[in-house]
């Protein structure tokens, strides 16, 4: 089985020695992955803001490894601040509301402190 690495671009991962994603197989496994637009290294203020970037460079990063939304089977939360997750809820369903993978929320710190959110997701890719 080839080994593929992903790459968003971002600075983060040159410098930590991580890749945005790993596809093995049929399986992709996507990093935490925060609100920072990588093309401008931007993050913004708002929580629903950053869940929204979060979930579009899950997107970028799925579909460069041949994936989509669709073959998520598992996804974690991190936020610093357990009691904002109600506030990130509408964002989630937009993107997971009809996929419903496994889920789970860890309220813990983040590398940065602009960050208020991170995501990491698995996806199992379904046969063509």
């Amino acid at each position: 089985m080839k080994r593929v690495l992903i790459s968003s671009g971002s600075t983060f991962e040159e410098e930590i020695g991580y890749s945005r994603a790993v596809v093995q197989g049929d399986w992709v496994f996507v990093s935490g992955t925060t609100g920072f637009d990588y093309t401008t290294m931007t993050i913004s203020d708002s929580l629903e803001a950053q869940t929204e970037q979060c979930l579009r460079n899950i997107v970028a990063a799925l579909e460069q490894a041949g994936s989509s939304l669709n073959d998520v089977v598992r996804v974690t939360y991190v936020l610093p601040n357990a009691s904002e997750f109600p506030q990130c809820w509408p964002v989630l369903k937009k993107y997971f509301g009809t996929i419903r993978p496994a889920a789970m929320m860890i309220s813990a710190g983040l590398a940065d402190p602009r960050m208020k959110i991170e995501i990491e997701v698995t996806a199992l890719k379904q046969p063509q």
